[in-house]
């Protein structure tokens, strides 16, 4: 795992100056302490900062391929190297290192760019071939490795693993996207389709873009998607078998390193299905963490001791405060744009305790996405096969009057919250489930902008493209089409996100065994009724884990890591609330009514309603804003 950057000249092949992309890799040197290295040619600058995981004391990057034609920079793991390795080999390939980045250069060499199919793992990498002289950027499949780009006024291309790589340059524009912030607010991140500066792209998971000098910038490449237009036939337990054939298969592999290996323990269902089969494939007790909070209904940490015990696992646990608030403002560091999961705390903080012993851990992150494991699915598949009994015109007619009328009570038990099934079945799939999976939706945004801001914003809506993801996914159902825009567009705008910039902060390793791409394609030709059973989603999941797990670890009502902002915002963070509207640095955007902004704090923290992620989100654009010196 590492990190990197680098300059191309699009049209004339400048000379580039190390001490240039020295800068922009010195600003991401948290992702890798354990080596440093700047590689320029005519027309293009390569650097590289290393964490050490595959053969420590070889593979130093930039790397050259054998005849040195190709010069590489690589962020990730190629988790099956070793196949590649030996195939390669067997075909007259010379290989003078024991890692898998040296793979990658002998793989292009074979099959140019369509070698990123053969690739099994988690990368962002960049290939400059110096006698076609071109520059190959790629970012794997689900977009676990981040990869940001920008064109320059001086006809440069610079690119880098984060957005500090790119701060770096001095000719870089400083200048918001004012369509990020209505898409942050909606989403509670900046979605990989844009960045909070104009001018910033991320290149899309799955996609790739080659670049030539003298030659126009091209549109980047989509190499690989995922169809939930196929349906697979089989038992249970037929299908079972197969799931924990690629379960185990995605786990092993991932237990490949040279360094301490160990994994994050919620005491969920993702996280304990993969210790359970690490367990069984490592012959030393595996290293597993945890963190629990001192408020009892946030802590989750018996659960996870329950499955260290069970499985023999060296477990190490630590009891946070949840009064971590003062954290937001290395939050806006780690992340440089604004990011609202709350999640985001607790997850850097298991990972500074994981680095504490290990160097590499795997998470559960992904089975939800892929097996449909949120309770919006639940909701999803049943509201939509609601939706196909009753004609458009009748439903919409019905439900809608129903809805409106039925009182809103989010007070009561969840039986009695009829208000947003009803609506939601009056609207169609596409718009019911992106409702569901907003933050803060359309009429409180509205209410929130200035008359100024709103004609800067224009016709745009942060939904659109949400919805248009739904549309053409290549899907049979409403929840083949809410699952395929999670896995484009909320997986590595938000999760991978979050993991991949809380984990590389402390210069951790995370992999994510459970987004095995096999896994992935295998989950979304499931039959609807093996994702989500009755009330419970994940159920094959769940079902194929029973040999291993207890029915209430299974079964029992997913948490997740929770935050209490709603507290906070009562209590420590209240002025904090009030200054937002105060003429703090929203305020001075021009962006947001100060009046509106005053009623929203005011009303949560007097109690009569819960604003508490409208007012993180908030807080953390304020932070963001301001570290980035945009106001």
């Amino acid at each position: 795992m590492c990190g990197f950057a680098g300059i191309f000249h699009l049209v004339t092949p400048k000379p580039v100056d190390p001490a240039r992309v020295e800068a922009m890799c010195d600003a991401i040197a948290h992702r890798g302490p354990d080596g440093f290295g700047v590689w320029t040619a005519p027309g293009i600058g390569m650097g590289h900062r290393r964490l050490s995981i595959i053969d420590i004391e070889g593979s130093p990057q930039p790397m050259a391929s054998t005849d040195g034609r190709l010069m590489l920079l690589f962020n990730g793991e190629i988790y099956n190297y070793r196949e590649l390795r030996a195939e390669l080999a067997a075909q007259g390939a010379k290989f003078h290192t024991d890692g898998d980045s040296e793979v990658i250069l002998a793989a292009y060499q074979r099959w140019g760019a369509d070698c990123v199919s053969r690739l099994a793992g988690m990368f962002a990498f960049a290939i400059y071939d110096l006698e076609a002289r071109s520059l190959l950027l790629v970012r794997d499949r689900l977009g676990v490795k981040p990869l940001f780009y920008a064109e320059l006024s001086d006809g440069s291309l610079i690119f880098g693993s984060e957005l500090k790589a790119l701060l770096a340059h001095p000719l870089l524009r400083r200048e918001v996207d004012p369509l990020a912030i209505e898409d942050y607010l909606a989403w509670g991140y900046v979605p990989d389709h844009r960045s909070i500066l104009k001018g910033v792209e991320k290149l899309a998971a799955g996609h790739l873009m080659l670049l030539q000098h003298g030659a126009p910038r091209p549109q980047p490449k989509q190499w690989w998607d995922v169809s939930f237009a196929e349906r697979r036939r089989g038992s249970a337990a037929d299908l079972g078998a197969e799931l924990v054939h690629l379960l185990r298969d995605a786990v092993t592999s991932r237990m490949v390193a040279d360094v301490p290996l160990g994994a994050f323990l919620s005491g969920g269902v993702d996280s304990s299905s993969v210790v359970a089969l690490m367990a069984e494939a490592s012959a030393s007790p595996v290293k597993t963490c945890s963190i629990g909070f001192d408020v009892k209904a946030l802590d989750e940490s018996d659960y996870a001791r329950r499955i260290a015990e069970q499985f023999g696992t060296d477990h190490q646990s630590r009891v946070v405060s949840p009064d971590d608030f003062e954290a937001a403002d290395h939050l806006a560091w780690m992340f440089d744009e604004p990011f609202a999961d709350a999640s985001a705390l607790p997850t850097w903080r298991v990972c500074q305790l994981a680095r504490e012993s290990v160097t590499v851990a795997l998470s559960g992150d992904g089975a939800d996405e892929a097996f449909a494991g949120y309770r919006r699915h639940v909701f999803q598949y049943g509201e939509d096969r609601v939706r196909g009994m009753i004609p458009d015109g009748l439903r919409q007619g019905v439900f809608g009057t129903l809805g409106r009328l039925y009182p809103k009570a989010d007070w009561a038990p969840r039986p009695l919250r009829a208000k947003t099934t009803l609506l939601n079945l009056a609207r169609s799939s596409e718009e019911a489930y992106t409702d569901a999976i907003s933050v803060t939706g359309p009429a409180l945004r509205e209410a929130l902008y200035t008359d100024a801001y709103r004609r800067e914003r224009g016709a745009y809506r942060a939904e659109q493209p949400f919805m248009e993801l739904m549309a053409k996914a290549p899907a049979r159902s409403g929840l083949d089409r809410a699952q395929y825009a999670d896995l484009k567009f909320w997986l590595p705008g938000d999760i991978l996100t979050k993991v991949d910039r809380a984990s590389m902060a402390v210069s951790l390793e995370a992999r994510e065994p459970l987004l095995d791409h096999r896994l992935i394609e295998f989950a979304a030709t499931l039959p609807e009724g093996m994702r989500v059973h009755g009330r419970q989603g994940k159920w094959l999941l769940k079902d194929t884990m029973r040999r291993y797990l207890p029915e209430d670890i299974l079964f029992r009502p997913k948490q997740g890591f929770v935050t209490p902002i709603a507290q906070w915002f009562r209590g420590p963070l209240a002025g904090a609330a009030r200054g937002i509207a105060e003429g703090g640095v929203l305020a001075r955007t021009g962006w947001f009514d100060s009046a509106a902004l005053g009623r929203i704090a005011e009303a949560h923290i007097a109690g009569v309603s819960d604003h508490s992620r409208l007012l993180w989100q908030l807080l953390m654009l304020e932070k963001s804003l301001g570290r980035l010196g945009l106001v």
